[in-house]
């Protein structure tokens, strides 16, 4: 019990501080909230017990590699982002044209990133209920696409654009009480000698695909690129490294919690597994998880249906209309929701994403070329080629 309160305490608090005045009030938090909070999404809850079961004790460095692909690909986006705003630099037809093909792409990654978001709302939903089972969270989903799809057709999401700093708030709340309560729950394992070291499941050529099939779970940091309106290309170029670092912070804490103070046998791998995790951790964390997880999750829909509905109308010359890209992409989702497990949906949305991540590096690459710095252009070349490489070789985690 005197955990729980410690736990609701940071909670509290932590959403207090977020709600303050000069927080609020900060233009530079305001531009770093919406990458960050889309980094440690829905990824948060799933990744940890993906990579406790695949890599056993060297999660944290498969961790590791993520953060770090995740940020060189946010280095060659924020590149980008400052040779748009030279005004010495005129971008070639080549550039253009891939410029054109990425955002055609990331309009296609947010389709399967809105089932992959719903998937999990559907899975969470019912996780503490009798309900719980593949079927019925299938249905929820498919009825949360349906209410989705009746916003967007008939009131455009305008209506609930307000609600996003709300859940925003609610996650990394509910975050700050779940690394307290995991390191009170190390801190007792170390303290009865009871830190484990458990073995890989997957090795080898395996282990690498798996880890590009699960990409997804740090993306998000591309958003600050969308931002132009509101903010300078400065403040945006900022805003996107500071919330790759303090995500990476984040994801580094909580996979070191949580590799070494759990048994593999404790730990059923499903979309749901970080809830039965924390039941041995603190009663109220299960609750809390799911409320940040139903938040996180629709908020995420949301926000990737519109952003879809946006960028295909763009496309399209506007012959293809926002709603009838959202009954588009509801289409796509229902059918990913009936058709594959959650796990599937992450790669797929991983090897999308990463698509638009390897047209970003190309576009980096020519830029730098053209501006007389070829090692640079060489290395968003490279990072191009692995952008390819997670598209061919992703594959999902056996759930």
């Amino acid at each position: 019990m005197l955990l729980d309160g410690a736990i609701l305490a940071v909670v509290v608090l932590t959403g207090m501080v977020m709600w303050s005045r000069p927080v609020l009030a900060s233009r530079s938090w305001r531009a770093v909230i919406t990458p960050l909070a889309s980094i440690i999404g829905s990824g948060f809850l799933v990744l940890g017990p993906i990579l406790e079961t695949s890599y056993g004790m060297f999660a944290p460095l498969v961790m590791a590699g993520l953060c770090l692909v995740a940020y060189l690909f946010g280095a060659a986006i924020r590149f980008n982002i400052a040779t748009i705003d030279d005004s010495a630099h005129r971008r070639s037809r080549a550039e253009t044209l891939l410029e054109s093909a990425a955002s055609a792409t990331l309009g296609f990654a947010y389709m399967i990133s809105v089932a992959y978001y719903l998937n999990l709302f559907g899975a969470f939903g019912l996780s503490l209920t009798p309900a719980n089972d593949p079927l019925n969270a299938r249905l929820l989903t498919t009825a949360v696409f349906a209410v989705i799809l009746f916003v967007g057709w008939t009131r455009g999401f305008k209506s609930l654009e307000n609600m996003e700093y709300v859940s925003v708030t609610l996650k990394l709340a509910i975050i700050a009480g779940l690394l307290l309560g995991m390191a009170v729950y190390f801190a007792g394992k170390v303290k009865s000698g009871g830190l484990v070291l458990m073995p890989p499941e997957v090795s080898g050529w395996a282990a690498v695909t798996i880890g590009f099939g699960l990409i997804v779970t740090v993306q998000g940091f591309e958003t600050s690129r969308y931002l132009g309106d509101e903010y300078d290309p400065r403040t945006l170029i900022r805003s996107m490294r500071w919330a790759q670092w303090l995500s990476s912070a984040i994801y580094m804490t909580y996979i070191l919690l949580l590799a070494y103070a759990f048994e593999l046998g404790e730990v059923e791998l499903s979309e749901t597994a970080i809830v039965t995790m924390m039941e041995v951790v603190a009663p109220i964390l299960p609750l809390l998880l799911v409320a940040a997880a139903l938040a996180a999750q629709f908020s995420a829909a949301v926000a990737d249906t519109g952003g879809s509905g946006g960028l295909i109308a763009e496309l399209s010359g506007h012959r293809v209309t926002p709603r009838q890209a959202y009954a588009i992409l509801s289409a796509v989702g229902i059918a990913l929701t009936w058709s594959a497990n959650v796990f599937e949906i992450i790669s797929y949305a991983s090897r999308a994403f990463a698509a638009y991540y390897a047209l970003q590096a190309l576009i980096a690459a020519l830029a730098a070329r053209r501006a007389g710095r070829p090692v640079m252009g060489s290395g968003f070349g490279a990072l191009a080629a692995l952008g390819v490489a997670i598209v061919v070789l992703g594959q999902p985690v056996e759930g």
